[in-house]
């Protein structure tokens, strides 16, 4: 039997608490450090829960919704994106249907939602891999960030396969190292991963380069004559699967894409508003873009860094290729530039850290430095006119004007809405929980075939000499306005079509046709704001 422990003398006792003090002060600090670190993805977190939602997310869920309410898609619904994202954003339609959130609030819980679904799987599928304490730390605080620093961009098609490509990039890291992953987790990131690059066809780079990164990895530690087992490895053929069965699906349910959709966006959209190769590199966001990729390849080819390493910047530059040949250079296509690319500069710079630093230096200093990283990432993508300045000055600025008076001239109404804009007419119509009753997002097509003046020197052309796009819309937006007459007309002045003797007016060019005209004479301007003309319908 043993013989009780004598209690401590007071002495002992504050001997024992001063030699654990270290330790518990220690600790504290760790936890704050820690804290400091999710700070900047805390802090963009708020930005993208805060309005105003990102103008193409919101036309993309208006859509949805009108999908839901019975209006068929692609044919009384006409829109240049492929099936996927609508049928995507049905969870948050169906939702804001079915419960009472609305349909902005339920589109955020599900994004804010698969964020943390990803930055879950990125965590488990980092476990097993060879992690310093530096690098340990420091993916703790940059994966979260980099799922949120787009900002307004939040939602965005770009941004969805940025996010999907992180846990995809670490699973491509378990390859190329050997490690075993559970059938279920492989198959799931596997699935997240082709959904996101399904999106738009040019995602499709980053799987590429990412898939040629494993080839070329196993090839370099066991030879070209062992290249078999990446190519019977389950992931790629996977994400094959689902692309296939995604595109066999089109037709299938929907048919009009193919028949009807694409063939507008061929001759009408594609070059609509688009800069040349050498061009879209010389605007200020594909420009940042490419310097941040050049300055991250520099920097891979100086030194190995790691599988990870490699995977992410494989993955960043497919999505540099995909943001350049939209040859747009808009902010949101290169999102998962700036979202791969700050992950991949923050890893380096934690691996060599943990390289440089004695290890037990390393281990104390984790939290500190990751804290620091953060806070450089944060800063590299705060930049003018975005997030979070467009959220914090959303009320004063023009989409906030709008949205307040169409809150107060047309709640949960139905509008004929006639302007070649998405922003701010999304997601100022969100907001007001009110629909729009035109086919299209906006009256992009109007623009592209009145690229240039009529030959018969009138300001619009007569309808026998219009194309069958134009006669199109002139024609429906007509029929549909007399057949069920909405609740009120919004017009913008600014039609971004070239002077052809005078202003292109959408009220007169549609007034030519006699169903327009009559149903029309039953309305009178209620104002004016920031270019937008309202008619409330007289009963």
């Amino acid at each position: 039997m043993n013989a009780p422990v004598p209690p401590l003398s007071k002495a002992e006792a504050a001997s024992v608490s001063t030699a654990s003090r270290p330790r518990l002060l220690a600790g504290s600090a760790a936890r704050l450090w820690r804290a400091l670190a999710l700070a900047p993805a805390g802090l963009f977190l708020l930005t993208v829960l805060s309005p105003p939602l990102n103008h193409d997310v919101a036309a993309v869920l208006n859509f949805t919704q009108r999908w839901i309410a019975g209006e068929r898609l692609y044919s009384g619904l006409i829109d240049v994106n492929p099936p996927l994202i609508f049928v995507l954003n049905l969870i948050p339609g169906y939702l804001a249907e079915w419960t009472p959130l609305d349909g902005v609030s339920a589109l955020l819980l599900c994004l804010v939602g698969l964020a943390a679904l990803l930055w879950r799987l990125s965590a488990r599928l980092r476990r097993g891999i060879p992690q310093g304490s530096v690098e340990r730390a420091a993916m703790g605080a940059l994966v979260p960030l980099a799922l949120l620093l787009p900002g307004y961009d939040f939602g965005q098609r770009e941004v969805l396969m940025g996010s999907v490509a992180i846990p995809y990039a670490v699973l491509a890291a378990r390859r190329m190292l050997g490690l075993p992953t559970s059938r279920a987790m492989t198959f799931g990131v596997a699935v997240l991963a082709a959904l996101g690059f399904a999106l738009k066809p040019h995602f499709l780079a980053v799987p590429l380069l990412v898939e040629a990164a494993v080839v070329l990895r196993h090839a370099g530690r066991f030879g070209w004559r062992r290249i078999g087992a990446p190519l019977l490895d389950p992931v790629p053929w996977t994400m094959a699967g689902v692309w296939l069965l995604y595109l066999a699906s089109i037709p299938l349910f929907f048919p009009d894409f193919f028949g009807h959709v694409v063939p507008l966006v061929w001759d009408y959209y594609v070059d609509l508003g688009g800069l040349s190769a050498f061009g879209a590199l010389l605007t200020e966001n594909l420009g940042v873009a490419a310097l941040l990729l050049l300055a991250v390849s520099a920097l891979c080819l100086l030194r190995r860094f790691g599988p990870l390493v490699l995977a992410l910047w494989a993955a960043m530059a497919g999505a540099f290729i995909s943001a350049w040949v939209q040859h747009k250079g808009w902010t949101y296509h290169i999102a998962p530039v700036l979202m791969l690319g700050g992950l991949t500069a923050g890893l380096m710079a934690a691996r060599w850290l943990d390289e440089a630093l004695p290890p037990g230096r390393a281990r104390g200093s984790a939290a500190p430095i990751s804290a620091v990283i953060a806070a450089a990432l944060f800063l590299l993508v705060i930049r003018g006119g975005e997030a979070p300045l467009r959220e914090i000055n959303f009320e004063t600025a023009k989409a906030g004007r709008l949205t307040a008076w169409l809150k107060a001239e047309a709640w949960n109404e139905r509008l004929l809405v006639l302007t070649p804009d998405i922003w701010p007419i999304y997601p100022a119509l969100n907001y007001a929980r009110s629909q729009s009753t035109l086919r299209f997002m906006n009256l992009w097509l109007l623009q592209g075939v009145n690229g240039r003046c009529p030959e018969n020197g009138e300001r619009y052309r007569e309808p026998w000499e219009m194309s069958r796009a134009e006669f199109f819309v002139y024609r429906t937006v007509a029929e549909d306005f007399a057949a069920a007459p909405p609740s009120a007309v919004l017009v913008t002045r600014h039609v971004g079509i070239p002077w052809c003797g005078k202003e292109f007016d959408f009220i007169e060019y549609f007034s030519r046709h006699p169903l327009f005209a009559e149903a029309f004479r039953n309305y009178r301007q209620q104002g004016e704001i920031e270019g937008y003309k309202l008619y409330v319908r007289e009963d």
